[in-house]
């Protein structure tokens, strides 16, 4: 019952806050942008990660799939934090995770693979609930 609660507290929210998103008078190329990234880091969408020696204009090393990217930076440079959804033989879904640094001499581009279709009127939120919510035993 209490995860149940939780769900519909949590759709109530996410109602909220599109609403209040839509209301800001974003563009339309705003809301694809926004839309397009939030399916590609739900894996729903192939990319091509391609780093790149700014000297050399040699590929270092390439990443194809379907991963989400998350990039950091520091003093000494930046990184990126590139996670892959694949599946095994069986068609269970696995992950990979891997790390690359950057320098002032490697630089990286991400390049969606195939066109998609995404609503230019509607923000995209995705849920899962098995990590908003969590398990709770009503019955102890």
């Amino acid at each position: 019952m209490r995860k149940a609660l939780y769900v519909v507290l949590s759709i109530v929210a996410a109602g909220a806050i599109m609403a209040s998103m839509t209301a800001c008078g974003a563009s339309k190329a705003d809301v694809a942008a926004k839309n397009l990234s939030a399916e590609a880091e739900a894996f729903k969408i192939p990319r091509r990660i391609i780093f790149i020696n700014g000297i050399t204009d040699k590929y270092l090393a390439t990443v194809t799939g379907y991963c989400s990217v998350e990039t950091a930076s520091s003093a000494l440079g930046g990184s990126l934090e590139v996670t892959c959804q694949t599946r095994d033989k069986q068609g269970n879904l696995l992950y990979k995770k891997d790390y690359f640094g950057l320098s002032d001499n490697v630089t990286y581009m991400v390049e969606q693979l195939d066109p998609v279709s995404v609503s230019t009127a509607h923000y995209t939120v995705i849920f899962r609930p098995g990590t908003i919510v969590p398990d709770i035993d009503a019955n102890p």
